[in-house]
């Protein structure tokens, strides 16, 4: 009982592994695929890896920065290096020293000129009333400069004249009392002159100043000893700093030397951190500025990718639902959209990580065409418009090297532009060379709306004009190339044949087709007949004509191997079958299907058209030699004998496809309007009802889809072409007067 339930899982598992072509398993697996390929591709340029870093361990990786970003420590660092490089700031003011110097002779003036001083009282007002008088001064004086400069530079010139106030020494104020009217005079003419000549110098420490009044009172005009010494002392007491720090104009300067101080960038793929390296506090911020901490990372960006993977996937899902294409139950087909649209997107980020700095506007060279052009070929335009959509998406997603945009419209446009041409160029190809020519279609196009985006951003200059004209020329190339390389692949791959591969199998020059042509030419001339019969049909019920007139070539090939057993081509020579037994001779006919499938098959000939040849007669009757091979049997009175029409039915099986049923509608028409003399249309509507009529009633038509609508459609375009093939021709006066003879 175990080894059955096993076996008959066996049994399942095998059948559900057989089925996967229409399996809503397999299916939604695939749909799974779709989502990922979508996200993946998107969070490649949305999303950065990450790392799990610890501070102050040693890293095992190198790791470099993924966008432009500023180091703010290194910014820091430079802006305090550019502050402390700031000189002190200095204000200058001129203190009118020489007025302090007449203030003080004019003391002295008025002090000697009292004779009823004694010298002592004399010496006294000068050591009290020189300090007051250097102290009034400039008290006064800062306090008229209250308004015009800040108070703490107010403040520093106070505290500095504090600071370097003179001392005059003692036997100075002795000498004072006994200088002259005139030695004052001669005095005062001297200092005011060398005061003069020693301020115009910017001085913040007088002492310098204060060693050179010897020299230059030495020079002056004064011969007098005392009066020399006497008023060095008094130049050296006037003498005061005319330059003072400005505190606030130094933090003034500071900070605006700090602000001019340009910040330090860590460019895109410079390294920030070096396998073997500590992880600094430094390095670990700017790890973390850039997002490349896994502890640090937000999982919004992640949730976004799949959100927008799922909705590019809805769409899809949304427009092959409804869309009623084979695409819609057929497995195959969607698992070749798949590899088309992964293999776009793979040449997309290609594209992506060449240098776009080095090499601007080289995402126009990115193949997005491709995927329209592969689609378009081998499954349907409708679902290549789709994809365009979707791809133009991506495509402004992955060629985006901007930072600040998630998406590059620029891209998209061309991507948009290049996809709709190529469907558009590519979808009545029937030649390989025709998707070169969509491929100058691409460039052209690709070409033209890049150039009118520069024109829209007004950025038309030599440079970017030349690289996107040469990028989208070469765009349009390698799309062409890679199609044509993909192409045999995909109908190798996926068993789909292309337009284009159909259009080479129609050549006559094919060896089959050849041997057809010289060895049978009557079945030749009915196989083409069959082709346009079919095509016609085909096409007006929205099957593939192609297909069927290419499979009207071909599907009686099989009786090149015995051409004489065939009526078409029995031209003067007796019928064979006239001599044979009615069983041999309907296995001769039987024949010709397995021979013809065997002969495609050497030649590799793709399934859908050795589908047509093995199913064209699906289960049919040969009704000639039933019949007379039920009269052989009543004329021989062998009544244990008996004969059944299985026996002399076609093996089968019956027409899967619309184009299969229509091929053998076709060759069964075909055959029975030629065996006429002179048709009428009459003749030919009767006969195109009675074989219709015939096919439904042998449920011959019961294993495709073609609906009864269409086969009513099939059965009126069948009638209108053979009655334009078979129509009565004119007879000429001199024809007709020949056969009057």
């Amino acid at each position: 009982m175990d080894s059955m339930n096993k076996r008959d899982h066996v049994m399942k598992r095998a059948f559900r592994l057989t089925n996967w072509k229409t399996s809503r398993g397999f299916r939604l697996l695939l749909f799974f695929f779709f989502v990922l390929v979508f996200y993946f591709s998107a969070s490649a340029k949305w999303l950065q890896e990450t790392y799990d870093i610890e501070l102050n361990a040693i890293s095992e990786i190198t790791i470099k920065a993924t966008s432009t970003i500023e180091n703010k420590a290194a910014t820091l660092r430079a802006r305090a290096n550019a502050s402390e490089s700031v000189s002190p700031v200095y204000a200058y003011t001129q203190l009118r020293n020489e007025d302090l110097l007449e203030l003080l002779f004019s003391k002295l003036e008025l002090v000697n000129a009292d004779t009823q001083m004694i010298v002592a009282d004399r010496i006294s007002i000068y050591k009290s009333e020189f300090p007051q008088i250097y102290k009034d001064y400039f008290d006064s004086y800062l306090r008229g400069l209250q308004g015009t400069y800040k108070e703490s530079l107010i403040d520093e010139v106070k505290a500095r004249l504090s600071e370097y106030e003179y001392r005059i020494p003692e036997e100075t104020y002795f000498k004072l009392p006994r200088l002259s009217t005139q030695e004052l005079s001669d005095m005062e003419s001297a200092a005011k002159s060398i005061i003069s000549r020693l301020m115009n110098d910017r001085m913040t420490d007088p002492q310098t100043a204060r060693a050179k009044v010897p020299e230059l009172v030495n020079a002056s005009q004064l011969t007098s000893k005392n009066s020399r010494e006497t008023i060095q002392e008094m130049i050296r007491f006037v003498l005061t700093p005319n330059r003072f720090y400005d505190e606030e104009a130094t933090k003034e300067a500071k900070i605006k030397a700090a602000e001019n101080t340009k910040p330090v960038f860590i460019q895109k793929d410079e390294i920030i951190l070096l396998k073997g390296e500590r992880i600094t506090e430094e390095k670990f911020a700017l790890l973390d500025s850039l997002e490349l901490l896994n502890s640090k990372t937000s999982k919004w960006p992640q949730a976004g990718s799949a959100i927008v993977a799922f909705l590019f996937v809805i769409l899809l899902v949304m427009f092959i639902k409804q869309s009623e294409l084979p695409i819609a139950s057929n497995n195959v087909h969607l698992l070749m959209l798949l590899v088309i649209l992964t293999l776009t997107t793979l040449s997309m980020v290609v594209v992506s990580v060449i240098d776009h700095e080095k090499y601007p506007y080289i995402g126009y060279m990115a193949p997005v065409a491709m995927g329209t052009m592969l689609i378009t070929l081998l499954l349907n335009a409708r679902i290549a418009f789709v994809a365009s959509m979707v791809l133009s998406a991506l495509a402004s997603i992955l060629l985006n090297e901007r930072e600040d945009m998630l998406f590059d419209y620029r891209y998209g446009f061309v991507a948009a532009v290049v996809c709709f041409v190529a469907i558009f160029a590519i979808r009545r190809a029937g030649q390989r060379s025709s998707i070169l020519r969509a491929g100058v279609f691409i460039a052209a196009f690709g070409g033209l709306s890049a150039l009118a985006l520069l024109m829209v951003a007004n950025t038309l200059n030599a440079k970017d004009v030349l690289y996107t004209l040469f990028f989208s020329f070469a765009g349009g190339l390698i799309t062409a190339i890679l199609v044509m390389g993909l192409l045999p692949f995909f109908e190798v791959a996926f068993g789909i044949l292309s337009p284009m591969k159909l259009v080479e199998l129609s050549n006559p020059n094919h060896p089959l087709l050849r041997k057809l042509l010289t060895e049978t030419p009557g079945t030749y001339h009915h196989s083409v007949m069959v082709g346009n019969l079919s095509e016609a049909a085909a096409e007006a019920v929205g099957a593939d004509g192609l297909l069927c007139r290419v499979g009207s070539f071909y599907h009686d090939v099989g009786k090149t191997r015995r051409p004489s057993y065939f009526i078409e081509n029995q031209t003067h020579i007796e019928n064979p079958h006239d001599h044979i037994d009615p069983s041999l001779s309907k296995s001769i006919i039987i024949a010709h299907v397995r021979d013809g499938v065997e002969m495609q098959l050497e030649h590799k000939l793709p399934k859908q058209i050795r589908d047509i040849a093995e199913q064209h007669h699906g289960t049919t009757l040969l009704k000639f030699f039933y019949h007379k091979a039920l009269k052989q049997l009543e004329e021989s009175g062998d009544e244990e004998t008996a004969v059944t029409e299985e026996e002399y039915r076609y093996p089968g099986p019956k027409a899967q496809t619309k184009e299969a049923a229509i091929v053998g509608i076709a060759d069964a028409l075909e055959a029975a309007v030629r065996s006429l003399r002179n048709p009428t249309p009459e003749q030919i509507d009767s006969m195109v009802r009675k074989i219709m009529k015939s096919r439904l009633d042998d449920e011959q038509l019961s294993d495709c889809d073609l609906t009864l609508k269409e086969l009513d459609v099939v059965a009126r375009t069948m009638k209108e072409t053979l009655i334009g093939i078979f129509h009565s021709r004119i007879e000429y006066p001199e024809e007709a007067a020949v056969k009057t003879k």
